[in-house]
């Protein structure tokens, strides 16, 4: 019997500019090659860091598993909240950053997880057509990460 456990990625993207419109979008996204072992460290409790922070970036080379950073970051937030699903989705965890107005201003391409506020691992990336933030825009990301078989 072969059971092959995955890890997937479904993020969402909510761009608030300042007149009040919003811009929301969806995309998958990558589990990198280093994003798989910290898993595996979690699983076996070596103390490695938990995902902790989220990053924007304005880099444009698609995600390869062998990536380790952004190509070029402009901003890293705390996560406002990470929680695990509950019943049919105990398998995923939920990971929520929020840009204010001000904040990770720029031609955005780019967004990844973290688990420390500078550099650390990284669990996932993902790329996109360019979303321009302003300086009077908020941006919100929701990143469901899936643990499935």
């Amino acid at each position: 019997m072969k059971d092959k456990v995955k890890a997937t990625g479904k993020v969402k993207f909510e761009l608030t500019r300042a007149d009040g419109s919003v811009d929301e979008w969806n995309i998958e996204n990558l589990v990198v090659t280093v994003g798989r072992n910290h898993i595996a460290d979690q699983l076996a409790g070596q103390l490695e860091a938990a995902m902790s922070h989220m990053a924007i970036g304005e880099g444009t080379t698609l995600q390869v598993v062998a990536d380790t950073a952004l190509e070029s970051e402009v901003s890293r937030k705390v996560f406002a909240s990470k929680d695990q699903g509950t019943g049919a989705d105990a398998n995923k965890v939920i990971y929520v950053a929020d840009w204010a107005a001000g904040e990770g201003t720029g031609a955005i391409t780019e967004a990844g997880i973290f688990n420390s506020a500078t550099a650390g691992t990284m669990l996932t990336r993902t790329t996109f057509a360019v979303k321009n933030k302003g300086a009077g825009d908020s941006l919100s990301i929701q990143w469901t990460l899936t643990i499935s078989g």
